[in-house]
């Protein structure tokens, strides 16, 4: 038998202000995207905006379905739709944050398991890690790449 450690370092800010302009800008974007959520059941709208290498700033917002597993996450609608508007384009950085009870959530909300899973294909799919921006009333959490969220992920070697 062999122990394994997995260890996990996050970055914990207290300001915006301690970002650079363009991603003070990004966690704008999140922020604003949060607006066009549909969360008429859950009344959890959750806002993303993703930084591509080339500077466009692509947001998104969670869709609902009464048929629960027809909707989509802010996340994945963020990403998918730069992926498709810029194929060839890496993802820098994304940011997300939600709103409940007419308020910014108190602590950070990290993404769901698939949205985890989209992201690492995203890193994988452009060979560079993803910056994770989760924002939230009372702080912004970083984390450096998504294999920190999903150490034991699905990959192309699991096939």
């Amino acid at each position: 038998m062999k122990k394994i450690n997995l260890t996990t370092s996050i970055y914990e800010y207290y300001s915006c202000k301690e970002f650079s302009a363009e991603e003070q800008e990004l966690i704008k974007k999140c922020k604003e995207a949060v607006k066009y959520s549909y969360a008429p059941y859950s009344k959890f709208n959750v806002g993303a905006a993703v930084l591509l290498a080339n500077g466009e700033i692509i947001s998104g917002s969670n869709q609902e379905n009464v048929a629960y597993p027809s909707g989509l996450c802010a996340e994945r609608v963020a990403i998918f739709y730069a992926n498709s508007k810029f194929p060839d384009i890496p993802v820098k950085s994304i940011a997300i944050t939600a709103f409940t009870r007419n308020k910014y959530i108190e602590n950070p909300v990290p993404p769901c398991g698939a949205c985890r899973q989209v992201i690492i294909e995203t890193e994988t799919r452009f060979k560079t890690a993803i910056k994770i921006i989760l924002v939230s009333r009372n702080k912004i959490t970083v984390i450096e790449d998504a294999k920190i969220l999903l150490p034991l992920n699905f990959n192309k070697n699991s096939l």
